[in-house]
């Protein structure tokens, strides 16, 4: 089998956001992998819009490198006891391409936030939000990271055992399904 490519979406747009410390790790414990992080920054999504100007081209390039992947991660923040704004934009733009680039992808999703929760209700409401997209999402271990500005090593690895060790189940679960 080729290298395996794996696509990072991250919820929040942060430099040193962790949920993106999760995709890094989660692609380091998945084993070799091409990783790729998509960049979210996308215009708000109106109607109107589109109609004037088309899809724009940064949400064109980020549905062909989910079309192109062997399977997709999503860690969400949790904003206001949903996923972010950042997420569910994009996520409704590139709902707007001609292609389906989702369909029947192997999908992991997992959360990260401050909060003792770690993000489990974003996540779930993310679970439904790609519903539509007909992917094929993992249904655990569910990875929840909570306090998770405390759970990355000076390196950006996790220290917590539970989670490197539910996280590594995970992947091991995604390489399967791929």
């Amino acid at each position: 089998m080729a290298t395996p490519k794996l696509v990072g979406i991250s919820g929040s747009l942060r430099g040193a956001s962790t949920n993106t410390k999760l995709l890094y790790e989660a692609s380091r414990l998945f084993g070799e992998n091409e990783f790729s992080l998509l960049d979210l920054r996308f215009p708000l999504y109106s109607g109107d819009d589109e109609a004037a100007t088309g899809v724009p081209e940064a949400v064109r390039q980020a549905a062909a490198q989910i079309a192109e992947a062997d399977a997709v991660i999503i860690s969400t923040v949790e904003y206001n006891k949903g996923p972010s704004g950042v997420l569910k934009n994009a996520l409704d733009w590139i709902s707007r391409v001609e292609s389906a680039p989702w369909d029947n992808k192997p999908v992991a999703v997992m959360s990260a936030a401050a909060g003792r929760a770690g993000g489990e209700r974003a996540q779930m409401i993310l679970r439904g939000f790609m519903v539509p997209f007909r992917t094929r999402i993992l249904q655990g271990p569910e990875i929840h990271l909570a306090n998770s500005s405390e759970e990355f090593d000076e390196n950006g690895q996790l220290k917590g055992e539970m989670y490197i060790k539910e996280l590594t189940q995970l992947m091991k679960s995604l390489r399967e399904m791929i």
